[in-house]
């Protein structure tokens, strides 16, 4: 019996050790301040929004955005690794990780404090500021873009508008609608609470400006069918002082060229004057002596119009 509890106690003596061994390294690591901020970059390099926004846990009301706290809008995060684990006298930990986010390398600093114990063992954690950061897009010429590929309509154009962000985290701004297009812009966000700021400037695409080239030639068009040397509405026109005597035939000789630069109101896109001509040919009869003659010119003109977006991808051109 003497032997038996012997061996006994130290069978119990080695689970209690392994036990006590098995939670200081828990606690030591996925227990830990740093074990606790890689549980929430684990969430976002598997896209788990749902796992990611509870550890972040409850956060202010504001003014931004939370449109781009989904899984679409999470870039690829990758390469973490833990730089440093420092403690304040409040017991306040400062935890850096670098990481590497569609090929953007950087690193974050999160704050963390004890918030209790777990069966009395296992410290746990909350974060002392906010994991998010705040993407500041500013929407040049235009209110429709995407971030990661996530379509977003801005409030206003050429203002910025505030979106909530998972930090870290490479967050990609571009446009590519029907009428409008921009160029990608990679805003890198690797500060949490910090704010960055992103400009996505639309011009207009070939569509867009083949549509204002297309309406307005129909537009000349149909004011060349119109037998008055001063069409109703039109911008080209000819005054002869002598009398005609054949009904006028107009045809355009050089349509203008459509080029488009933003507007000075939202949603509004302006055509410069541009040169172009139109061609006239009519009798007309001299009043000083009789003879006829035909008048068969080209009758230069410019020409600026105003295209302004409508509903359901009508366009507004008026002649300015």
């Amino acid at each position: 019996m003497r032997r038996e509890f012997i061996i006994l106690s130290i069978a119990a003596a080695a689970i209690v050790a392994a036990f006590g061994g098995t939670v200081l390294v828990l606690n030591a690591t996925l227990y830990s301040a740093s074990g606790f901020v890689r549980s929430y970059l684990d969430s976002l390099a598997r896209h788990d929004v749902a796992g990611a926004l509870e550890l972040v846990g409850p956060q202010a009301s504001g003014d931004a955005n939370d449109d781009l706290l989904t899984a679409a809008a999470l870039p690829d995060l990758t390469d973490l690794e833990l730089v440093s684990d420092d403690t304040d006298a409040q017991g306040i930990h400062r935890v850096v990780y670098s990481f590497t986010s569609e090929g953007k390398s950087g690193e974050s600093t999160f704050t963390v404090r004890p918030q209790g114990t777990l069966l009395g063992l296992f410290p746990t954690w909350s974060f002392e500021s906010s994991p998010l950061g705040v993407l500041q897009v500013l929407p040049r010429h235009g209110t429709e873009f995407t971030v990661n590929g996530v379509a977003v309509v801005a409030p206003e154009q050429d203002r910025p508008s505030p979106y909530r962000v998972f930090v870290p985290g490479t967050y990609e701004l571009a446009s590519d609608t029907r009428y409008l297009e921009a160029a990608p812009v990679q805003v890198l966000a690797s500060q949490p609470g910090a704010a960055v700021i992103g400009s996505v400037t639309m011009q207009p695409t070939d569509t867009f400006i083949g549509e204002v080239q297309r309406q307005l030639n129909e537009y000349l068009d149909e004011c060349a069918t119109q037998t008055v040397l001063q069409p109703t509405g039109c911008p080209f026109g000819e005054q002869i002082s002598n009398r005609i005597t054949s009904t006028p035939a107009w045809s355009i000789a050089h349509y203008p060229k459509v080029t488009l630069v933003p507007g000075t109101a939202p949603g509004s896109w302006l055509m410069p004057p541009t040169d172009a001509a139109a061609h006239l040919k009519v009798d007309i009869r001299s009043l000083f002596d009789g003879t006829v003659s035909t008048f068969d010119e080209d009758v230069p003109f410019g020409s600026s119009y105003l295209v302004t977006f409508l509903p359901d991808d009508e366009l507004l051109i008026a002649a300015q």
